[in-house]
């Protein structure tokens, strides 16, 4: 494996996988896209124009196939019998740690997804590669919340350092989010004419939820948060310290 390179393996134990289902992605360290190059030969749904996203800024002559469809085709070869919420046992491996659950097959399925559209190459979820590049599978709602808002600001501030204009009130964040939509409602159309059962749809769904949770429930989830800052918030600011008594 390449030093550049971060490995994320995860595997997937449901009673009638002989032997389990094993992914191994390796991404960039510095660009969070997959290394290694798409497969040629992938089925028909993966076809730029066949479901393509409202907005989808990619065009046939330039990009024949659509990157998130392409990555995801051999997820859906392996689970394209699953049911939802048949149980299963996922766990998911990188250099730092190693993190396992027991949960349904839509929702370890959906963190899978929600990486592999994250390093696919599409325009636009190219927004959550920090987040791939950091992965951290299985967050609730305020960890979620938390990593969102904390990639979105730290790209404000390396924006400012670039003498940009930037957005500290998240007031773009939403917009960020209603473009993942339009590919999750696209995915889930292609995906409908690829798997004859629905944990992989539902997966989509599911991931799409928070498209919706993000703009609605934002401030109420940093509300949750914000006593959590109120030692950093109560300090004084740098360089209006009291000065000790002589």
């Amino acid at each position: 494996m390449s030093k550049d390179a971060v490995k994320i393996v995860y595997r997937f134990s449901l009673a009638r996988f002989q032997p389990e289902h094993v992914f191994e992605l390796l991404l960039d360290s510095d660009t969070g896209l997959f290394v290694d190059p798409p497969p040629e030969n992938t089925p028909e749904w993966t076809d730029l124009t066949f479901h393509q996203c409202s907005g989808c800024p990619l065009a046939k002559p330039d990009s024949p196939r659509c990157p998130a469809a392409v990555r995801l085709a051999a997820v859906i070869d392996r689970f394209a019998d699953v049911v939802s919420f048949n149980p299963i046992q996922v766990t998911v491996e990188t250099e730092e740690r190693v993190i396992s659950t027991k949960t349904t097959a839509q929702q370890g399925l959906a963190s899978l997804i929600g990486l592999v559209l994250a390093a696919s190459g599409c325009p636009r979820t190219a927004v959550f590669r920090p987040m791939a590049r950091f992965h951290l599978p299985f967050s609730s709602d305020v960890e979620t919340i938390y990593r969102v808002t904390s990639m979105y600001l730290m790209a404000q501030h390396f924006a400012a350092r670039a003498g940009r204009e930037v957005d500290i009130e998240l007031k773009d964040l939403a917009m960020v989010y209603r473009g993942v939509h339009q590919v999750n409602l696209g995915l889930v159309q292609r995906l409908r004419a690829a798997t004859h059962q629905d944990a992989i749809v539902n997966a989509v769904v599911l991931l799409d939820v928070y498209t919706s949770l993000v703009p609605a429930a934002l401030d109420e989830l940093l509300n949750e948060i914000k006593p959590t800052f109120d030692v950093l918030l109560a300090a004084p600011a740098r360089g209006t310290e009291r000065p000790e008594n002589p």
